[in-house]
């Protein structure tokens, strides 16, 4: 399938992955400081952004996504890329990491180290999210022109949603309105966690200590489950951090890739 991706810069390639209802352009803060020193692939997944979603039929299970995942990036002649996730993405970027199929996982506030009343929070503030997103923009505009405002509509996922200019936050609320994977992403996360142990391949997991929808419990669980992990907080940054802080993003995500790429024969 046709996967849409905006590709920028120079050295070790990095693959980028974004949460659900989001999109790639969430990493445009971040863009031009990785593309200094990384060949950045953002991608937008199947069912979200411009992307289509998987055939009728095709499950959202990480194993179907990450199918043509990896199928993308062989295509494009990129093997064992560094990979780095938001939220959803970073479940991703971890079941990759444990598979082999990368070089190096660096995960921002992951999916997949929640109990059963923590997602039910969070697919309810996500369901929230969509059901406000259907706000027309004009009117969503206007209700945004007050900080106090914005800082309402968007704080659960962003931590400075102050810095971020009303084009931005539009086309977010967009692509979340208009995101065709996201029903059947929030049903298969009902029974998806994380399990793995991504033994041999280097993982640094980044947490928002102002993320306000995977909350701080899921970063303890996070640490004990990947012990061996780089664990680091992102002082004032939320959920979604890369708006809110991007050269402290830019430094996790680059020393999080900061490892020789693995060869097929090392896997």
């Amino acid at each position: 399938m046709d996967i849409v991706f905006e590709r920028r810069g120079d050295g070790p390639p990095l693959v980028l992955l974004h949460g659900i209802g989001h999109r790639r352009q969430g990493w445009s803060p971040v863009l031009d400081l990785l593309a200094a020193e990384r060949d950045v692939i953002a991608v937008d997944l199947p069912g979200f952004g411009d992307s289509p979603p998987l055939p009728p039929g095709t499950p959202y299970t990480l194993d179907a996504v990450l199918d043509v995942l990896m199928g993308t990036l062989a295509d494009l002649g990129v093997e064992k890329p560094h990979v780095a996730g938001n939220s959803l993405g970073g479940l991703f970027a971890l079941e990759a990491a444990d598979r082999g199929l990368v070089s190096s996982a660096t995960a921002l506030s992951p999916a997949g180290f929640f109990n059963a009343l923590e997602l039910r929070y969070a697919a309810a503030v996500l369901r929230a999210s969509r059901l406000g997103a259907r706000v027309p923009e004009t009117f969503l505009t206007r209700l945004a022109s007050s900080p106090r405002r914005r800082n309402a509509m968007f704080g659960m996922v962003y931590g400075r949603p102050d810095l971020i200019d009303m084009e931005t936050l539009a086309g977010d609320a967009r692509a979340m309105r208009e995101a065709r994977g996201f029903d059947a992403t929030l049903r298969a996360g009902r029974s998806t966690r994380f399990l793995g142990s991504c033994a041999d391949v280097p993982v640094t997991i980044a947490w928002g200590t102002k993320d306000r929808l995977l909350l701080r419990s899921q970063a303890i669980r996070a640490q004990r489950r990947l012990p061996n992990a780089r664990f680091v907080w992102l002082e004032g940054c939320g959920h979604v951090p890369m708006a809110d802080d991007p050269p402290q993003v830019a430094g996790v995500l680059l020393a999080g890739s900061a490892h020789p790429l693995r060869s097929r024969a090392a896997a």
